[in-house]
C-alpha cells in the first residue's frame, strides 16, 4: 500500500528526528560553545539549536555526554571552590582567635597599668604615663582594626560559601531533572517510531 503524502512526512520527520537524536552524525564536528562556552550557554544552544517535534526535542548522544561531562564538571569545579572557602574560612577562624587572644592580653596589661600609675613599665622599658598610654591605645585600636577586618572576611566568604552551596544544589537538580527529561524523550521517540514502522508494515502487508 502506498502511503499518503501526509504520513511520508511524518514518518520522514519521525526517522530524522530519532537518528539526530540518539546517533551522532558521522564526521559532523563538535559546536565550539560545547567545548569553550559556559554552561548556560551550552544549555541555550542545546535549546536554540535541537529540534522539536511534538514536544519532544531531539539531541545528539555525543552532544548530550559531552553537556552531561562538562556539568560533572563543573560540580566537581565548585566543590573544590567550596572545600578551598571552607579551607579559608577555618583559617579566619584561627586568626580571629589568635587576635581576641591578644586583644585580651593587652587589655590585661593596660589594666595592669591603671594600677601601678607610680611604676609604669612596658616590656621592661620604663616611660611615662602618657607615652605608654598613648602606645597601648594605639595597639588596641590596630588589634581591634584587625579583627573586625578578620570579622567582615569571615561573614563576606561565609555568605560566597552558603551562595555557592545553594547554587550548585540547584544546578544539581537542574541537571538531574534534563537528564530525566531528556531520557524519557529519546525513550518515547523510539517507541513512537517503533510503532510507526509496525503501522507501515501493517499497510504494506
Amino acid at each position: 500500500m502506498i502511503l499518503s503524502g501526509k504520513k511520508t512526512w511524518i514518518f520522514l520527520v519521525t526517522v530524522t528526528l530519532i537518528i539526530s537524536g540518539i546517533k551522532p552524525l558521522s564526521g559532523q564536528a563538535m559546536p565550539e560553545v560545547l567545548d569553550s562556552g559556559t554552561l548556560q550557554e551550552q544549555l541555550d544552544f542545546i535549546q536554540n539549536r535541537t529540534l522539536i517535534y511534538e514536544n519532544f526535542r531531539a539531541i545528539r548522544e555525543d552532544m548530550f555526554q559531552r553537556i552531561k561531562n562538562n556539568s560533572l564538571d563543573s560540580l566537581n569545579s565548585a566543590k573544590r571552590q567550596m572545600d578551598d572557602l571552607a579551607v579559608h574560612l577555618n583559617n579566619l577562624d584561627a586568626e580571629i582567635d589568635s587576635l581576641s587572644l591578644l586583644l585580651g592580653d593587652t587589655r590585661g596589661e593596660l589594666n595592669l597599668a591603671v594600677e601601678n600609675r607610680d611604676n609604669i613599665s612596658f616590656l621592661g622599658i620604663p616611660m611615662n604615663k602618657t607615652a605608654y598610654n598613648m602606645l597601648v591605645w594605639v595597639i588596641i585600636g590596630g588589634l581591634t582594626v584587625l579583627l573586625v577586618i578578620g570579622f567582615m572576611f569571615y561573614f563576606r566568604n561565609r555568605n560566597v560559601t552558603v551562595n555557592t552551596l545553594t547554587e550548585i544544589h540547584e544546578l544539581k537538580e537542574e541537571f538531574e531533572n534534563y537528564k530525566k527529561e531528556s531520557r524519557e524523550r529519546r525513550e518515547k521517540l523510539v517507541i513512537e517510531h517503533f510503532n510507526e514502522m509496525k503501522k507501515l508494515k501493517e499497510q504494506m502487508s
